[in-house]
């Protein structure tokens, strides 16, 4: 880059002395002093290191309640689990220890299981996902057996109850503590495995995933007068459910209690108002679905609230 020189800069501020100024109001020494000075000036101006500036604009805030979402990995998978699968000759996919009532109505379809004790925690899983495969690896059983490379996913909607009355060993006792044994429809069961397979205890892995559902949670209200019921349905994300409010307009938030399964109780008088429901997953995260029953509700009725993410 070409900078000017001293002898330059005295030259140009000789210009600029006279060209701007009358030369006849100054004396010879002034006209000096005036041309030193500007030249210093002007040396300095072109000599000066050369610095840029860029402007970087700033993101835009975010919005008011909202929150700027962090990057962060995704979770890793959960870990593939041991556990043994039969399969039920019963079709009939109505009621169960869980309470969803009609299971095909209710869209879960033949895509359920019945768990044994060590799964079932007194009907908490119930709702939750799991992807099953059939254990391939497994020395002791004949892979001949396996749907290879398939895999299911199921629903727990049930219960396998123990027979203490067998040995954990044997064929019915196969849902004995501390056993982890899963109860298939012949129609998921025969998607991983072959169904006249000798006893049909199949070695299986297993793990929990997260439910897939279309539309919101559904709350089935049922009850008499103060006792008020909700069968609590149709939920995604971790699919189980571990707490749950209920609001009327003229109340407060009243924490319900487990009945069993997922039917979920409260005693208080909840009638002629607006109902809204508060629902927390086993993974912590809590949804709230306001006024989903009308003013008008009653027993018997199903509404659908918000859903989680899935």
């Amino acid at each position: 880059m070409w900078r000017p020189s001293p002898e330059d800069c005295s030259k140009l501020a000789s210009v600029i002395v006279l060209c701007f100024f009358n030369p006849h109001q100054f004396t010879a020494k002034d006209t000096m002093s005036l041309t030193l000075t500007l030249t210093i000036l002007l040396f300095k101006l072109f000599t000066s290191p050369v610095t840029s500036h860029y402007y970087s604009p700033s993101p835009p805030a975010a919005p008011f309640s909202e929150s700027t979402p962090q990057s962060q990995s995704s979770p890793p998978a959960a870990e593939w689990l041991f556990a043994h699968a039969t399969h039920s000759p019963l079709t009939d996919a109505v009621a169960g220890a869980c309470g969803y009532d009609d299971l095909l109505r209710g869209g879960y379809g033949m895509a359920t299981a019945a768990l044994s004790d060590a799964l079932f925690h007194r009907g908490q899983i119930c709702g939750a996902c799991f992807e099953l495969r059939c254990r391939e690896e497994d020395a002791d059983f004949d892979r001949r057996w396996c749907v290879s490379g398939n895999s299911i996913i199921v629903t727990a909607t049930n219960f396998c109850a123990p027979n203490y009355g067998l040995d954990v060993d044997s064929v019915g006792g196969h849902c004995n503590p501390p056993k982890q044994h899963f109860v298939l429809p012949i129609e998921a069961f025969e998607k991983i495995a072959i169904w006249k397979a000798g006893s049909g205890n199949m070695p299986v892995q297993y793990r929990r995933i997260k439910c897939r559902r279309e539309g919101g949670i559904r709350f089935t209200i049922t009850g008499s007068g103060i006792f008020v019921s909700v069968l609590i349905s149709n939920v995604a994300g971790t699919g189980d459910i571990v707490a749950v409010k209920v609001k009327g307009s003229r109340t407060g938030w009243l924490p319900m209690g487990r009945n069993w399964g997922q039917n979920w109780h409260v005693n208080a008088l909840l009638q002629n108002q607006p109902l809204s429901f508060e629902v927390m997953g086993s993974d912590g995260i809590t949804i709230t679905s306001y006024n989903v029953a009308p003013k008008d509700w009653t027993f018997g009725q199903t509404f659908e609230g918000k859903q989680f993410q899935s």
